[in-house]
């Protein structure tokens, strides 16, 4: 019993930073970069989902799920961040799976990260593994369509826009801006298993990783068809 009422301290506790996070990054990106959030209704009010994203700039994560206010997500982040003082604080209160990339395939993570998927909670993933250093949507890491067939769960694309242009790779100091995350339809768990088989019979992660990807990158140029290559999400000016 004392076991079961630590572990729901820690949850409250948890749900409690994560909360006043979410509420704070959300103000923040409401007042530096103008967060404009659509397609929210797409992420279902309970049951075990992964949100699967484009990556071009440390700000992803916070305005990915600052903008969600009925679930709470839970992120993959690499173990190295960890160290710093602040992030480390931070992502041990609010839930973040850590990832050894020294360690290759990291089976501890992907085993934790589908224990969350397990008891319903809502992961969120960045499949190109880290941030793009010119603006382009990349390939997924291998790994990543494995993890999604097994965990046998929708999986929500979203787009993220202008986080690029704000603070890219190698930048310290965020520009201020536009930014919209976009959620869209979510691919449902038969899809996935029947993309996951492949023509001889085997396993195919690869073409699951290339799907998601591929819902992602849609997302994008349908954005850029309604808005164009200058339209909401740019310009960005120094702060």
């Amino acid at each position: 019993m004392s076991g079961q009422g630590s572990a729901a301290n820690s949850s409250r506790a948890s749900n409690f930073w994560y909360g006043l996070g979410r509420r704070l990054f959300y103000v923040l990106a409401r007042l530096f970069f103008r967060l404009r959030v659509s397609g929210v209704e797409r992420i279902p009010r309970q049951g075990a989902c992964i949100v699967a994203a484009n990556h071009a700039s440390y700000l992803d994560p916070p305005l990915l799920g600052c903008g969600v206010r009925h679930r709470k997500f839970h992120y993959i982040a690499r173990l190295t961040l960890f160290r710093n003082p602040v992030l480390g604080f931070l992502f041990r209160r609010w839930g973040v799976v850590a990832l050894d990339r020294e360690r290759g395939g990291d089976v501890g993570a992907l085993r934790q990260a589908l224990r969350l998927l397990k008891q319903g909670h809502v992961l969120a993933l960045f499949p190109e593994g880290t941030r793009t250093p010119d603006g382009t949507i990349r390939d997924a890491k291998p790994g990543i369509g494995f993890l999604v067939a097994k965990a046998g769960v929708p999986v929500i694309p979203a787009h993220i826009d202008g986080t690029f242009r704000c603070l890219p790779k190698g930048r310290k100091v965020p520009r201020l801006g536009r930014v919209s995350v976009s959620f869209g339809a979510p691919i449902v768990p038969e899809e996935i298993a029947a993309c996951a088989r492949g023509a001889d019979g085997r396993s195919d992660f690869g073409a699951v990783s290339r799907l998601v990807m591929e819902r992602i990158r849609n997302l994008a140029e349908r954005r850029l068809d309604q808005h164009g290559p200058d339209g909401w999400a740019s310009p960005c000016r120094q702060v």
